[in-house]
């Protein structure tokens, strides 16, 4: 399910800050000067095993004559539209501004569920202080602090309360393949060579394709959606709404999909852009395979060029680099329903469901083969693997101390369930329990 929580508020009140904690990384740009949130960032996090899409907005002044200002207000309204529930951040330490009313009076008007969370409030003085935030007169308010995490546990209590659990799809449901990348990689090119017709607007100008467009694939015994999704690129100030607008459905378009396939242009490589991309679609759960475009304006191609440009690309997509390379061209049509036959392979790949017996006697052994380090003198012992039930494949390890196993040993036993079992293309997720 696709489930967008925008994050919303007058400038410097720690939008950013809690952002980057419910990323878990320091992706926005943190400073104590207003307004320096200009470019939109976009990332997945989850709570209790419900994962949700997060906007990170730029501070909202209303009827500014700033340029900038006027533009992050418009951006604002977008990701309002979009989102299925708002957070609207406030500042226990400054009290309740002319902003904050301002914002306060333009939430009031949106039928959606709107959280207020009053962040800075780390002593018990600000608790106090901070009471007057309920004069606004929204249900759900929580005392936060973005720096710290105070609070923020019972703000993402109620959000992922409003997000169904996973259910598994019906047996008869046809695969969905999202073609997402960077604009003018080629894939709406990509899309008509496909299906052999004009279906989607084809041009040089990057941002032509705005929003996702479903197509009905039925051709050679093979059938499934298509989704050509709006470019995902960096916003900057000389781009319109529109593509900002593009953006977060092309995002949303991700969650639809069972399996993306990412296009990146042959003469530029892979680009930071492109990683990004990537690693949003694998933190998403989904089956990826990546399509080299543009293969035929390569020159001066030798035996091995193909052999080390995906052995760099791989590299560069480490962790997750378990995943298949193809190298197409859409305009002379050259491997691309290669690409489509390794998309579907992933999609069944993705839907494997090992059985407990056979997982266990495979896995056991290679625990036995490998076991896992002594932890402050306690010897760890896995005794029983489990596939869960869930859309990304997910598997519990049963063990005396969960909390003692670390990283490397992980990754050990992921690359043994991959070389085993054979999940390419499909991120997996492990889980350690008590025993």
């Amino acid at each position: 399910m696709s489930f967008t929580v925008a994050i919303v508020g007058r400038p410097n009140v720690g939008k950013s800050t809690f952002f980057n904690r419910l990323l878990q990384q320091r992706k926005a740009i943190v400073d104590d000067v207003s307004g320096v949130t200009r470019d939109r960032q976009y990332g997945v996090t989850d709570w209790n095993g419900k994962y949700f899409n997060v906007i990170d907005t730029g501070g909202f002044v209303a009827d500014s004559d700033d340029v900038f200002e006027k533009e992050i207000a418009k951006q604002v309204v977008i990701a309002i539209d979009e989102a299925d529930a708002v957070i609207f951040m406030t500042d226990a330490a400054t009290g309740v501004t002319d902003l904050d009313t301002s914002m306060a009076n333009m939430l009031r008007k949106i039928k959606k569920p709107v959280f207020m969370a009053v962040n800075k409030v780390d002593n018990n003085n600000r608790m106090l202080e901070a009471s007057e935030f309920y004069t606004f007169g929204f249900e759900n308010v929580f005392f936060i602090s973005s720096m710290t995490g105070s609070g923020s546990g019972e703000l993402l209590d109620a959000i992922t309360e409003l997000i169904p659990q996973e259910t598994e799809p019906e047996e008869n449901e046809l695969p969905k393949i999202a073609i997402i990348g960077q604009p003018n990689v080629g894939k709406s090119s990509l899309l008509n060579a496909l299906t052999n017709q004009e279906r989607t607007i084809v041009s040089d100008i990057a941002g032509t394709t705005r929003d996702t467009i479903h197509t009905h694939y039925k051709l050679f015994q093979k059938e499934f959606i298509l989704i050509d999704t709006a470019g995902i690129r960096k916003k900057n100030k000389e781009k319109d709404d529109l593509e900002f607008y593009s953006v977060i459905r092309a995002i949303k378009a991700m969650d639809e999909a069972d399996v993306c396939m990412l296009l990146i242009d042959a003469e530029k490589g892979i680009t930071a852009q492109d990683i990004n991309i990537y690693s949003l679609a694998a933190r998403k759960g989904k089956g990826l395979v990546v399509l080299v475009n543009k293969w035929d304006l390569i020159e001066n191609k030798e035996t091995n060029t193909s052999r080390d440009y995906e052995k760099d690309l791989k590299k560069r997509l480490a962790p997750f680099n378990d995943v298949p390379v193809i190298f197409i061209s859409a305009l002379e049509k050259t491997r691309i329903f290669k690409g489509i036959e390794t998309a579907l392979q992933v999609y069944e790949n993705k839907q494997k469901k090992i059985p407990t017996s056979r997982l266990n006697e495979v896995m056991l052994k290679a625990i036995e083969a490998y076991q896992a380090p002594v932890v402050r003198g306690n010897t760890v012992k896995i005794k029983f693997v489990t596939q869960l039930p869930t859309h990304v494949p997910s598997f519990a390890f049963f063990t005396n101390y969960p909390d003692d196993i670390k990283m490397p040993y992980k990754n050990y036993l992921e690359n043994q369930l991959r070389t085993k079992f054979d999940f390419t293309g499909v991120p997996v997720r492990i889980f350690f329990r008590k025993k």
